[in-house]
């Protein structure tokens, strides 16, 4: 049944079939034609996951940051990120990562940040005399910020897959969000030296930073009180998701004034569309775990991993090779949902702690957002900046590595995350 579900996924997958209907119509194949379940019982299987209370967080959190991005706030985080980075070297391409980092603990999701502020920067970028391709690949590579930084749909889901505290893997995601962001802009200095990109001329004065401060502090502070809320107990992700939904309707209404029914609605129809298509993707790996599960394949799995491999340190490496293999192919939401019971299993078995591991995929599988031939801010990013794909990827190499270095310390250093 697991063999017939796999070949039928993958010809459904190079048939250019959605992913989640690729998983529905394989999984449902599978369990009522080659499986002894019934169809209605197939049926029950692919809406049980929708029955859960931690997963109303989803929703909110879109809701949210579609309020919070869809208003003043992103020009208002774009002159603070101008004002603080924009003189040095590879200023620009600095500002971007500066945006990228405090709109992931707005948005939680890479590829609308890459589309908002992709949209926003690169033709300013273009003006000032940087190249496009550069211009793309720092918005494609700094937007994946956004997977780590709460609030975090990819960790959401992965909490869902392995009965994680989604507080605890919040709190934890912190620390390697801010290693890709420093290092991103050490890349963009070094590469703007070198390559003697233009830097901002204009001067700002004191009064006038702390004005711009004083306008973006709101957003700045909102990722800032989902980790206290969730750090001190108060609330759950939930109960903090729909706090994040009033928050953002106070802050658009009294601070920004800029609140118009429009913006409502388009932030609703957004949020509907979003959600709709994670849940479709949730509940069609519901089905293809439970095959999995009934056929024993993440027990199967560990018991290889610890016989032949044997060692952790050579268990991680090639839980972390094959996660950059898929995260080319397959997008992160569905990868973590059909990779994550597997891999908790051999987590469990290694000794590896559970919040590493939803750490260490996260970080894994946004690398192949930006990286050929399926990353979906890599194409957004050179859509917007109209640059070959080729060209875009050529200026990403330096960005390769970065993440690459922060994924090693994530996998082998477990003190930076476990605090």
């Amino acid at each position: 049944m697991t063999a017939q579900m796999l070949i039928a996924f993958i010809l459904f997958l190079l048939m250019a079939m959605p992913v989640g209907y690729s998983l529905v119509i394989s999984g449902w194949a599978a369990l009522s034609v080659f499986g002894p379940m019934p169809s209605s019982m197939a049926v029950m299987k692919i809406f049980q996951p929708t029955q859960s209370f931690p997963l109303l967080a989803i929703p909110f959190f879109i809701l949210s940051g579609s309020l919070m991005m869809s208003g003043k706030l992103g020009q208002k985080l774009v002159n603070l990120a101008s004002m603080l980075v924009g003189k040095y070297h590879g200023g620009l391409g600095q500002v971007t990562v500066v945006g990228s980092t405090v709109f992931g603990g707005v948005s939680g999701s890479s590829v609308a940040e890459a589309s908002a502020l992709g949209s926003m920067l690169i033709p300013w970028q273009k003006r000032e005399g940087y190249p496009g391709a550069f211009g793309a690949a720092v918005t494609s590579a700094s937007s994946v910020i956004a997977g780590l930084m709460p609030p975090s749909i990819p960790l959401i889901l992965f909490a869902t897959v392995s009965n994680t505290s989604i507080a605890s893997l919040f709190i934890a995601a912190v620390i390697p969000a801010l290693m890709l962001a420093a290092g991103m802009m050490l890349t963009c200095y070094i590469v703007g030296r070198r390559r003697g990109f233009p830097r901002l001329t204009l001067k700002y004065t004191r009064s006038e930073v702390i004005s711009t401060l004083i306008n973006a502090l709101p957003a700045l502070l909102m990722p800032v009180f989902i980790v206290v809320l969730l750090r001190v107990g108060i609330a759950t992700p939930t109960e903090v998701s729909i706090i994040a939904v009033a928050y953002a309707l106070v802050v658009s209404t009294v601070i920004y004034r800029d609140l118009s029914a429009e913006r409502v609605m388009s932030a609703l129809v957004n949020t509907v569309i979003t959600s709709g298509i994670v849940l479709l993707i949730i509940t069609a790996a519901n089905i293809i775990a439970y095959i999995l599960t009934s056929g024993g394949v993440p027990q199967a799995v560990a018991q290889w991993s610890l016989e032949y491999l044997k060692h952790p340190i050579l268990i991680i490496l090639a839980i972390n090779l094959l996660l950059l293999f898929i995260g080319m192919f397959l997008d992160l939401p569905a990868a973590i949902l059909l990779l994550g019971p597997i891999l908790v299993s051999i987590g469990n078995a290694i000794g590896l702690d559970l919040v590493q591991l939803g750490i260490m995929m996260c970080v894994n599988l946004s690398i192949g957002l930006f990286t050929p031939p399926i990353g979906t801010t890599l194409f957004v990013s050179s859509a917007i900046a109209r640059e070959r794909i080729g060209a875009v990827v050529k200026e990403l190499v330096p960005f390769y590595l970065v993440a690459i270095i922060v994924l090693l310390l994530v996998s082998y250093v477990p003190a930076l995350i476990l605090y």
